[in-house]
């Protein structure tokens, strides 16, 4: 495909970069760490964390893990929420030689457990609020290391002590769980202090995290981001931001609201990364879910780049206290993870005089693939041009360039799409062309600018806000219930969180009720899988050798 979008690209914008300027993520985190050592690199409750704190306390990290005795290559996991604890722990595990393998805090135990076997990883990080989702899975698992941590721990003394006391006494989000061996993250910390830390030699080749993502046949899949892969989308969208970080006065640090989960790969780049690499700091919010806590926390600060989903953006521009905050230093906008509603777009802009920019990417493309100039003054509706480095084109169902105009399957290349899925030659295989493309599974057009839009998706995954959501994990585990003889999972349109996840059922025993279903379905799959909509029937379509037919159910939803 002609690169004609080239020309659509910002002055100032190069077409490309050099994304081989760090050896690895490693060095591009000491120089920041560095530099930028005097410097606020987060803010959390109010409590401002420096760069060379970070340092500090991931170098000691570093060094407990490496007396763990573990391997060059060996994964670790992290389940928490936004805590200055999650970029630490980050930091140690790739200082240390190790593979970040990012969980959901809110996984249920069955989703745990699959994560964890998996990826094989040795050591688990948490927040003790999930533990006892930990304690469920522990004897059939390979993490036998666990180190233990309570939102408050970064916090300092006395701060730390009443927000502990007021997450477990009051407000009762700790639930009890036994853990033998656990360390607390603190005392972790206190014996790496004694510890020599030794730098670990990490090159481009190295896998820095395994980021899962659901499975088309679902399970989930981890997506194997090399150290080249999370360098090469950094500077991407350093170099795409560029128009709007200008607008910022000079000698003012950028700072982010970091209201996307570190856990995803957006909220893991796009904010924790990226303004590693600028040397801005994040506000961390812990529970976006918590709007007037959200607006609390910003009603103090100043800020200029905020990276959300539609959702939170629409949440948000819709409420009571969005007035409270101080919105003429934001300069960018970013919408991804799921689609930017017009309707959004235009009340945001409204309020805030700075217009979303959407962009488009996936896990496995470290994410961001395409986006929108970030000097545009009005929503497109587009999902943008590709990023420096980054080529884009439209196949049909064998693999060949449809013409312009015609829709055709995304298919990504660039420094940033990743090296493969997690020990799963014949998934990777599934989704790689010979000539090194991603084939994404949505199907866009491009007109004759160049700007590419997302009008249909091949697989039938189902977005959630943001959160991608696989049919055949839910139809996976509702099967498993008592009385369902079978059932199929859809996507139908969702005024807040884009889709939501529709079940039609066939029950075996008719004593099974809708409240049966959901009462399973909270025990078995995390809060965004779970269906919105449970509809009985007494059969499905399916096709003559017995496919269940679900864009049929869809088009009928």
């Amino acid at each position: 495909m002609e690169k004609t979008w080239l020309k659509q690209y910002p002055a100032g914008v190069p077409a490309n970069i050099d994304v081989e300027q760090y050896p690895s993520l490693v060095a591009l985190l000491e120089e920041s760490l560095k530099r930028y050592a005097s410097l606020p690199a987060y803010k959390f409750m109010g409590k401002a964390i420096s760069f060379a704190q970070v340092d500090e306390a991931s170098r000691a990290l570093a060094a407990y893990l490496q007396s763990l005795g573990l391997a060059k290559g060996d994964r670790v996991a992290i389940m928490m929420p936004n805590v200055p604890q999650y970029p630490v722990a980050v930091a140690a595990i790739l200082r240390a030689g190790y593979v970040v393998v990012n969980v959901n805090p809110l996984y249920t135990p069955r989703e745990l457990e699959h994560q964890l076997k998996d990826s094989g990883a040795k050591v688990m990080l948490m927040v003790e609020n999930f533990a006892t989702t930990m304690q469920q899975v522990i004897n059939a698992v390979p993490t036998k290391k666990v180190i233990v941590t309570a939102l408050g721990d970064m916090l300092g003394f006395p701060k730390s002590l009443i927000v502990n006391y007021v997450v477990r006494k009051v407000k009762k989000m700790v639930p009890a769980f036994d853990l033998p061996g656990a360390v607390k993250f603190n005392d972790a910390l206190s014996q790496g202090r004694g510890k020599t830390f030794k730098p670990a030699q990490v090159g481009p080749d190295d896998i820095a995290v395994l980021q899962y993502t659901g499975g088309t046949t679902g399970v989930s899949k981890g997506a194997v981001l090399l150290h080249r892969n999370l360098v090469a989308n950094i500077l991407q969208a350093e170099a795409w931001y560029q128009p709007a970080l200008k607008k910022i006065p000079k000698g003012e640090q950028i700072v982010t609201v970091c209201a996307l989960p570190i856990y995803h790969i957006f909220g893991f780049n796009t904010n924790m990364m990226l303004s590693m690499r600028m040397g801005g700091c994040n506000i961390l919010i812990a529970n976006p879910r918590d709007l007037p806590g959200v607006f609390k926390d910003l009603a103090r600060e100043k800020f200029h780049s905020f990276p959300a989903v539609n959702t939170l953006f629409n949440a948000m521009a819709n409420h009571a206290d969005f007035g409270t905050v101080d919105w003429s230093s934001l300069v960018i906008s970013v919408g991804g993870g799921m689609a930017v509603q017009s309707a959004t777009a235009k009340l945001w802009l409204e309020k805030t005089g700075c217009p979303i920019v959407e962009g488009y990417g996936l896990s496995e493309t470290s994410p961001s693939a395409t986006c929108n100039p970030v000097d545009s003054t009005a929503y497109s509706g587009n999902i943008g041009l590709p990023m420096p480095n980054t080529e884009l084109t439209l196949l049909d169902d064998d693999g060949r360039e449809v013409p312009l105009g015609t829709p055709g399957e995304i298919a990504i290349k660039g420094p940033q799409v990743m090296a493969g899925y997690w020990q799963r030659p014949d998934e990777t295989a599934k989704v790689m062309t010979a000539d090194g493309f991603f084939r994404t599974g949505d199907i866009g057009v491009v007109d004759e600018r160049g700007y590419f839009k997302i009008v249909d998706r091949k697989k039938d995954m189902i977005l959630v806000s943001g959160f991608n959501v696989y049919p055949n994990e839910v139809e996976d585990v509702v099967t498993q219930m008592d009385g369902i003889l079978e059932c199929a999972a859809i996507g139908v349109p969702d005024a807040k969180a884009g889709e939501a996840v529709k079940l039609v059922i066939v029950k075996k025993n008719p004593a099974v009720t809708e409240a049966d279903v959901r009462a399973y379905c909270e025990a078995h799959l995390t809060g965004y899988k779970r269906p919105k909509i449970v509809e009985f029937r007494t059969e499905l379509p399916k096709t003559p050798v017995g496919k269940i037919l679900r864009r049929e159910l869809r088009d009928k939803a």
